[in-house]
């Protein structure tokens, strides 16, 4: 097991029988007293964030996450359905351990499912998705201000603030991390 001191941001660790991912990890020396290692870890379970203090040779429990590349196949009332690309075994992810990523997601794109002991825990989206406006109010000729926007639904149901061009049919491109609006593909 790797000490407090040895591990980075963005593993995963096993703490008090749940799952968390480091966010944020400092190493830190004051002038009087002992070192100490502060962590700041997100729950992969509960999704809360919480502070903890490690002395740097203590030892953490690191989790392994597999992550394996799955294809989107469909959404039902089970959940969101995936396809192994390897094994082309399906599976169904809860709504909850999806969150966000629900509004990027169309039938047939490839993302990543980390899996801890067999169980998805997340869904890793690339960083910009490509989706086509399902409904926007057209423009107006002659109004093309400069850095104006509108409101725009994409074909998931995600609201979206799109330049004044965009019209219905279009496919943009929408990054993942922030929701905003990047570029017209088409």
């Amino acid at each position: 097991m790797p000490s407090a001191n040895d591990v980075k941001t963005g593993q995963a660790l096993s703490l008090d029988g749940g799952l968390y991912q480091i966010v944020d990890h400092t190493h830190t020396k004051p002038g009087k007293g002992k070192a100490f290692v502060k962590m700041k870890l997100k729950n992969l379970d509960g999704g809360g964030v919480v502070e903890r203090t490690f002395r740097p040779d203590e030892s953490v429990d690191q989790a392994i996450i597999d992550r394996r590349e799955h294809q989107f196949l469909y959404r039902d009332d089970l959940g969101f359905h995936f396809m192994d690309n390897e094994s082309y075994a399906q599976l169904a992810v809860h709504a909850d351990d999806v969150g966000d990523a629900a509004h990027y997601l169309r039938e047939g794109m490839t993302v990543l499912l980390p899996m801890y002991a067999g169980r998805p825990i997340s869904v890793d989206l690339p960083a910009a998705v490509e989706l086509e406006v399902a409904e926007a109010e057209p423009g107006v000729k002659g109004d093309r201000v400069s850095g104006a926007t509108k409101p725009v639904t994409l074909e998931t149901g995600l609201v979206i603030q799109a330049p004044l061009f965009v019209d219905q049919g279009d496919v943009v491109k929408v990054d993942t991390r922030t929701g905003a609006y990047q570029t017209r593909v088409t």
